[in-house]
């Protein structure tokens, strides 16, 4: 199930190398700002979640910008069977969805 929500990227992070056991690794990490559970009256405030978000080359399209910023992001459920997990799809900084619609 896809759908797309406004989020607030607080920053990114592009990882590429090899591990000392010759496995190879490329990928960028995304972290969303992201509410705390408050309904147990336990916690308040915001955290941050982790996305992988493709390859290292992602976190070029997205560097020149200045952190944090709003973006509207299509998000998708997936599940094993057992369990659930949301991804993160597609990312489009606000300020282009902007021009985007202007145009």
């Amino acid at each position: 199930m896809r759908f797309t929500s406004q989020i607030k990227v607080l920053g990114m992070k592009a990882s590429k190398g090899t591990l000392e056991n010759g496995n190879s690794y490329d990928s960028t990490k995304v972290y969303v700002e992201t509410g705390l559970d408050d309904s147990k009256g336990n916690a308040k405030g915001f955290s941050a979640v982790e996305y992988a978000f493709g390859a290292s080359d992602e976190y070029a399209k997205y560097k020149h910008l200045t952190f944090p910023f709003m973006a509207e992001a299509t998000l998708e459920i997936v599940t094993t069977g057992k369990v659930q997990k949301t991804q993160l799809a597609e990312l489009k900084p606000l300020d282009m969805v902007k021009q985007a619609k202007a145009a």
